[in-house]
């Protein structure tokens, strides 16, 4: 094993560096969820709004 991988190892660096990584993908996949209900919420208000004025229009 080369030097700089055990100088990896033993430092913390490397397991602050997995903390932050498992933060970051938990924060996207929340994200990811949120986005998901908000978007089926109003994606039924756009088409009812649409429908609505075009049949308005007509």
């Amino acid at each position: 094993m080369s030097e700089t991988r055990k100088s990896f190892i033993r430092d913390e660096d490397g397991a602050v560096t997995v903390d932050w990584v498992v933060l970051t993908a938990a924060v996207v996949a929340l994200a990811g969820v949120a986005i998901t209900a908000i978007h089926g919420g109003t994606g039924n208000v756009a088409t009812t709004a649409s429908d609505r004025v075009i049949s308005a229009t007509k």
